[in-house]
């Protein structure tokens, strides 16, 4: 039977490794090849056919396994050759994770391109600290923004969203996190409430809250760091005590 060259692109979610969709499950089930990036649960992969190839393709601290031309060519070798290839991504392949670059890529080669969509965290980490990202009388809206764009400088949309009124969530920020709080601070925001959030959803997940204004000290307090988002506005100061998930879970069924 001839081989059909397949692309899914799936979202695994923020880190819980339960937060990923059943659709994606699916789709790791019956790859033939699974490249995956650093920020995935590694848990994930249990779902992997035991014939399945794995291949980590991700970075850690600027460090890559490979450059995004040579991933674009292994999905097509690999698709070419073994049939259905998952480009497992770390929260939603379209939200600042190049899914849709690789689906391009691919479909020049007469590839089969599919996506599923997963949680991004941009979302789902806020929540998991009870910071909704709207609350009537707080906020009518929110900005997702890279921190760092890819000439590595800051984003200017973040100067933008430090006029409004709106929520600000900031990904692959903390590099920049001095320069963030000079934006806010020169928009008289000091007292604005900030939450920078590492390794959100997992059991390793690490807290700062405060204001634009003691952020910094905070941060050096609690060794946060990348991987981290930052949230900023009056939501965080609103957030809503929630028990953990996971112990909640254990009470309905002990």
């Amino acid at each position: 039977m001839k081989t059909v060259a397949k692309l899914t692109v799936v979202g695994a979610g923020p880190g819980d490794e339960e937060l990923i969709t059943l659709k994606g499950v699916k789709a790791i089930k019956s790859a033939d090849v699974i490249l995956y990036d650093a920020l995935i649960n590694v848990a994930l992969l249990k779902y992997a056919s035991p014939k399945a190839e794995l291949i980590f393709v991700g970075k850690r601290k600027g460090c890559y396994a490979y450059q995004q031309d040579q991933i674009n060519e292994l999905i097509v070798s690999r698709a070419k050759s073994y049939g259905h290839v998952v480009r497992l991504k770390g929260g939603d392949p379209f939200i600042f994770g190049r899914g849709a670059e690789e689906i391009d890529y691919a479909k020049q080669f007469d590839i089969e391109t599919y996506v599923v969509p997963g949680i991004s965290s941009s979302i789902a980490v806020p929540a998991y600290q009870g910071i909704p990202l709207t609350k009537r009388g707080a906020s009518e809206s929110f900005w997702v923004i890279t921190g760092t764009t890819k000439s590595h400088q800051i984003s200017k949309d973040i100067a933008l969203a430090a006029q409004s009124s709106a929520t600000v969530v900031i990904l692959m920020g903390m590099g920049k996190l001095s320069e963030i709080v000079k934006i806010f601070s020169s928009e008289n925001k000091n007292n604005t409430a900030i939450a920078i959030i590492q390794n959100g959803t997992t059991d390793r997940e690490n807290v700062g809250i405060g204001t634009i204004e003691t952020i910094e000290s905070i941060v050096a307090k609690k060794q946060l760091s990348s991987p981290a988002i930052i949230v900023i506005g009056e939501v965080v100061s609103q957030r809503v005590t929630l028990n953990s998930i996971q112990q909640e879970v254990e009470s309905q069924f002990a």
